[in-house]
């Protein structure tokens, strides 16, 4: 099988837990934690993080801080990974939805107004606004910043997707009070599971790591003044953290070397497109994502899923949109139809970093089979 997203795992990845092992710390009280936590504020450009037990762990931290309750409400969009939304529910408010726009298919800052408007007549306050760098490109903070800012709340960035990419040099994650990072096993860099919160507020990420770890007062006895949750990361995870991170900026460059031998090949098929790289963004691909248009192609993304599937290839729809999911069919929702189009019209193609070229050509033979006419 032809995996969506392998992790890229080699010998010094192997010796880095190795020496964990060897060392005995494995716990989340291990050097290596520290250590994987300074180097990864360092890599991202942010003053201080850290890290917990998933980029999920990490949001809802972030929004617990915030200390929500019934009545309040967070702006989130609706084409992304639930681990992004769950949260909010978790911190006690209710999410509003915000479609994407065609342009980088992140949240769409033009529909922000309209969603403190909704919210007002729902008799909700919103607290927060939580964008998500989709599929390892960064959404236009500034613009969704300038309106956060004029409503007074904050910003907290879902970049789980996104390790690796930029905006305008910066990496996934500036402007906002508070950026959320995933390492989970299909992500660009791994810790089998595992995730980072990173800000450049001290006294947040402080208090992040207390609540991390049961929020635990120094002391010989374990003492608490508020309860908090069982979320830090451990050493072994750590230590591999760190490995993987060195080999960042090969393994981004890997993903959009396949990205380009996919549109090398495949771009000039009738009515096949792929996900937009935005100005000024380095697009981390993440994940390749290919459009059909079936007017064009008269083979539905559901078809050549199948096909790919027949041929040991795994492939994945796009996100399903959080508006169209069930648990959320009673939610505010701010417009629709770019991310429905994209859901029905897209599928997210093998991009993994170990894949070889050999395989991906593979996978375009497939492909061009399926959409010949």
């Amino acid at each position: 099988m032809i995996a969506l997203s392998a992790p890229d795992l080699g010998p010094v990845d192997r010796e880095a837990v190795l020496a964990t092992l060897d060392d005995g710390w494995v716990s989340s009280a291990a050097p290596a934690v520290t250590a994987f936590e300074q180097a990864f504020a360092r890599t991202v450009g942010r003053a201080h993080a850290t890290a917990v037990s998933s980029g999920t762990a990490a949001l809802h931290l972030a929004l617990h801080m915030l200390d929500l309750g019934p009545g309040d409400a967070v702006i989130a969009p609706t084409l992304t990974f639930i681990g992004g939304v769950a949260p909010i529910l978790h911190a006690g408010a209710r999410p509003i939805f915000v479609d994407c726009g065609a342009a980088d298919w992140n949240l769409d800052p033009a529909l922000l107004e309209e969603a403190f408007a909704r919210a007002g007549r729902e008799g909700l306050t919103v607290r927060a606004i939580v964008p998500a760098d989709l599929y390892g490109q960064c959404c236009d903070i500034a613009a969704i910043r300038a309106v956060a800012d004029e409503k007074g709340v904050p910003v907290i960035l879902d970049s789980a997707e996104a390790v690796g990419a930029t905006l305008d040099g910066r990496h996934a994650g500036h402007g906002a009070m508070a950026a959320a990072y995933s390492f989970n096993g299909n992500k660009i860099i791994t810790t089998g599971g595992g995730g980072m919160l990173a800000s450049d507020d001290a006294a947040l990420i402080a208090r992040a790591r207390s609540l991390a770890t049961a929020a635990r007062v120094p002391a010989v006895h374990y003492e608490h003044a508020e309860v908090g949750f069982n979320y830090r990361m451990t050493g072994l995870a750590a230590a591999l953290g760190s490995a993987q991170l060195a080999t960042l900026e090969d393994k981004v460059a890997r993903r959009r070397a396949i990205h380009g031998r996919y549109r090398d090949r495949l771009d000039a098929l009738a009515g096949v497109a792929f996900a937009p790289e935005a100005p000024g963004r380095r697009h981390s691909r993440w994940l390749t994502v290919m459009l059909l248009d079936q007017t064009a192609t008269a083979v539905a993304p559901e078809a050549l899923r199948l096909a790919l599937e027949a041929a040991g290839i795994e492939s994945r729809p796009v996100w399903k949109p959080m508006h169209l999911q069930p648990v959320f069919r009673d939610h505010p929702m701010i417009g629709g139809a770019v991310s429905e189009r994209l859901f029905a019209d897209g599928l997210c193609l093998p991009s993994g970093s170990v894949l070889t070229d050999a395989e991906i050509d593979r996978v375009c033979e497939v492909i061009e089979a399926t959409l010949a006419p």
